[in-house]
């Protein structure tokens, strides 16, 4: 639970724009255990350290164990790289004034902000070697950023030092009011217990950077069910789920005319559009093929068919208008492209059982769905350029929607029509927007 410091004189905790608050432990000093000495630390380090199932709760209790080694320890954090488009990494601040232990997530973009360039962090990333700093130093002051906030707060030593021999930047920072700052005994028993605590941080970066890479390209759902263990060709589950098959209208012809890297922007520029309304609305993305996507709205995730439904059509007009909106107000990278504007998206919608798992050869698999449902949407999607519909519902989509206790959208019918491969006609629905109505 995040809370607020105790006391008014604890600064508060303001994060810059490239870093987001995950998550705060407030447990403070209840975190700390009885007297302890540096044996102890490696002690614990070695065996009840390896069964803490989070960074954050590990280093939290490391830093709570060696206030309890009376190591004037009032300030620390952890910094690590990660393997993920869009992240430089992750860090845990700790403090012994408001008892807190924040876990942030910070954004590529950091490394461009002066912030971040001018922090020792940039120093020790860059050279990997120790920095051992006096805030009360104005030399110091005047080439650090964060030196002055620490001087003013009564810091009088600050050491940051790399973790581990891995590609990922990992450093730790500690730092002391006590007015002699860390004995040298303190600092290198502080050295040695934080170069055993880099086994562990190695360890979790391993696990984090496995379920980021899973995730980026699987799907949350399909990734976790991987690193859950189901890997074997054939394994996986039936689930019940709105289906979602779209395509880029006009693809081959755009693909004809442009250059591949600036086809490559629009691509990516117009699923972002998509993958964004889809996620937002509890979809996942499952694959990309060529311009089409698919994705899925489980009904376990949303309780019941009609709020998976809702969820779904609501990802698909929000999909609209955001892929509208790139021709009418493209992006920097898009900008100075011709001849590509506007971009039109077919999109069909279905609700079925499917097998969610693995299929493929034995060494070469993939996590996907299958089975008749995903089919049936992919006709359903056919239609929508001969019917001049961007957006396509079966009857049990419609239906669905239509009894939704929260539904703000109607739907019209659009007759009976023969889907390729299935024997019946089927009832297909369109939304009807605003403009329409």
């Amino acid at each position: 639970m995040v809370q607020s410091p105790e006391t008014s004189e604890v600064p508060e905790r303001v994060y810059p724009s490239m870093v987001r608050l995950l998550a705060r432990s407030s447990g403070g000093r209840d975190h700390m255990p009885g007297k302890q000495d540096w044996r102890d630390i490696e002690r614990w380090l070695l065996d009840e350290g390896g069964r803490i199932p989070t960074l954050h709760a590990l280093f939290e209790a490391f830093c709570w164990h060696l206030v309890a080694a009376d190591v004037p320890l009032h300030r620390a954090s952890l910094h690590v790289g990660t393997l993920h488009p869009q992240l430089l990494g992750f860090a845990w601040n700790w403090s012994e004034a408001d008892g807190f232990c924040d876990e942030v997530q910070v954004s590529e973009e950091a490394l461009q902000h002066p912030a971040f360039l001018r922090s020792p962090l940039s120093v020790v990333f860059q050279t990997g070697e120790e920095l051992v700093l006096d805030p009360r130093d104005d030399a110091t002051v005047a080439q650090y950023g964060i030196m002055a906030d620490l001087r003013q707060t009564g810091f009088t030593q600050y050491i940051a030092t790399p973790l581990g021999a891995g590609d990922y930047h990992n450093v730790a920072t500690v730092a002391t009011r006590h007015p002699d700052g860390f004995s040298p005994e303190q600092h290198e028993i502080l050295c040695s217990l934080l170069r055993l605590f880099a086994l562990h941080v190695e360890r979790h970066i391993a696990l984090r950077i496995s379920q980021n890479v899973v995730a980026t390209y699987l799907g949350a759902d399909a990734g976790k069910a991987v690193l859950d263990g189901v890997i074997k060709r054939g394994k996986g589950s039936r689930i019940e789920a709105v289906i979602w098959v779209s395509d880029l209208r006009g693809f081959t012809d755009l693909s004809d005319r442009l250059a591949p890297d600036d086809m490559l922007l629009i691509l990516n520029a117009y699923f972002s559009a998509l993958v964004e309304a889809i996620t937002r609305h509890g979809g996942d993305v499952l694959k990309f093929v060529g311009d089409g996507l698919l994705a899925v709205f489980p009904l376990d995730r949303t309780y019941d068919q009609a709020n998976a439904a809702t969820a779904a059509l609501a990802a698909a007009l929000d999909a609209e208008i955001a892929v509208a909106e790139l021709g009418l107000n493209p992006p920097d990278e898009l900008s100075g492209i011709e001849g590509w504007a506007p971009l039109l998206s077919g999109i069909g919608l279905h609700v079925g059982d499917v097998f969610f798992g693995n299929v493929g050869a034995a060494n070469r698999l993939d996590f996907t769905v299958i089975g008749s449902a995903v089919n049936t949407a992919s006709r359903v999607e056919g239609l929508t350029k001969p019917l001049a519909q961007p957006i396509i519902m079966t009857a049990p989509v419609a239906n669905s929607v239509a009894v939704a206790a929260m539904a703000t959208v109607a739907v019209e019918s659009l007759g009976r029509h023969n889907l390729r491969g299935l024997p019946e006609p089927m009832d297909l629905f369109a939304p009807i927007r605003p403009r329409d109505a």
